[in-house]
């Protein structure tokens, strides 16, 4: 569907739900402006991580020791209205690494830059089961495979938006978003101007959750955004169904198409589409998937805005699809081991869409430990072995987490 049916068909169901909504204070809420200052929340989370890289073919191993500060104020709602500001801090305490904003010849790249930046500053207005935000925040819809936050990384993904949600029809969430500027991992050095559109509905049904959606993206400036200019449409089925007592069955369907769009000076259309289906116990699960990114003309089927890191392999080696773009056969475990260790494996297969070769194979391991509410320890490893035009590469994390 075009957007321009799509659009108005969106604002019309949000606004509409905005002139129902009894927007009445309850009393438990404050009073005046200043009231809901006072009543705000501050938020402190804090990241150490050391990142150890070791690429094929570069003479020099990355090691970075990184400390990320993130401090943030959120009001209390008043008569609708709330209000939120963050700002950010990432400083490197080792930095052998080529940060991916300046050069550095013979190291690997590990993109935590130091930065200091607003992260997030955004006012909300909420009526019933309709709310919009304006400003800069934080947006992730479904499993961020097309849009993220890029958690993983210091510097978070945020966006300059217009983001509008309602759930003013049963079972049906819709959601409209207007990005004009997309504020990236490396701070504001290599931030993308935007002019784009996001639409996205979920509906619950007894066996899933259904969810379709429109990513219209355009970027005009830097010129290197523009090729990322993409109209993508598609459909995503997930659920999980008991099959006794103790084991359920976990399932993922998906499948989007593609296409140039805006500023792109490409020609192509391309396709995606994702199964996964597993077994779950109460405290170990095995699932296996198949991802494929696919490719036409030359160009492989873009995710730009994804948090890239969750998919394709922690050694991020296919942040960007491949020419002759990607297929993605993998085994993934989840295991809850003594002591409270939650484990998490993958084993990748990665080969061509167009041609079938085989790009390489990776193992990422990963073992999480909560200390408590507020801290956790992370250690995790992924290990990539490529074939020719595919370097080796391994890479170590050692993470430690705090927030209140």
């Amino acid at each position: 569907m075009k957007l321009s049916l799509l659009l108005p068909a969106v604002l019309a169901t949000a606004l509409a739900a905005f002139a129902q909504s009894d927007v009445a204070p309850r009393p438990d809420t404050p009073t005046s402006f200043l009231q809901s200052l006072e009543s705000g929340k501050v938020s402190l989370n804090t990241r150490l991580r050391h990142e150890h890289v070791s690429q094929a073919g570069l003479a020099e191993r990355a090691d970075a020791l990184t400390f990320r500060t993130r401090l943030g104020y959120t009001s209390a709602a008043w008569q609708g209205f709330q209000l939120m500001a963050e700002a950010e801090n990432t400083t490197a305490l080792v930095n052998d690494y080529a940060d991916g904003v300046t050069a550095k010849p013979g190291y690997p790249v590990v993109a935590d830059p130091t930065v200091t930046e607003v992260n997030q500053a955004w006012v909300a207005y909420t009526a019933g089961k309709t709310k919009a935000t304006l400003g800069r925040q934080r947006l992730v819809l479904d499993n961020a495979r097309f849009i993220g936050d890029v958690a993983w990384r210091q510097d978070m993904q945020t966006f300059d938006a217009f983001v509008l949600q309602t759930k003013s029809i049963e079972t049906v969430t819709l959601s409209y978003a207007y990005l004009w500027e997309i504020n990236r991992i490396f701070g504001d050095r290599l931030d993308w101007n935007s002019d784009s559109h996001v639409i996205h509905a979920t509906t619950a049904l007894p066996i899933g959750t259904l969810t379709g959606y429109a990513y219209l993206l355009d970027f005009d400036t830097p010129a290197g955004a523009r090729g990322n200019s993409t109209a993508t449409y598609g459909l995503s089925f997930t659920g999980s169904t008991p099959l006794n007592e103790s084991v359920r069955l976990n399932y993922r369907a998906e499948y989007a198409t593609q296409s140039d769009h805006g500023s792109s000076p490409f020609d192509y259309r391309a396709d995606y589409y994702n199964l996964e289906a597993g077994i779950a116990w109460k405290t170990f699960s095995l699932s296996a998937g198949h991802e494929v990114l696919g490719s036409d003309n030359g160009q492989g089927f873009r995710t730009p805005l994804a948090t890239l890191h969750a998919f394709n392999g922690w050694a991020d080696v296919f942040l960007a699809t491949p020419a002759g773009g990607l297929r993605d056969t993998y085994a993934k475990v989840t295991a809850t081991l003594p002591s409270q260790f939650q484990f998490l494996g993958f084993y990748h297969r990665f080969e061509a869409d167009a041609g079938g070769a085989h790009y390489g194979d990776e193992i990422d391991l990963q073992v999480v430990r909560r200390i408590n509410t507020r801290l956790s320890l992370t250690a995790k490893a992924a290990f990539f072995d490529g074939n020719p035009g595919f370097a080796d590469r391994d890479k170590f994390f050692l993470q430690a987490d705090y927030s209140f």
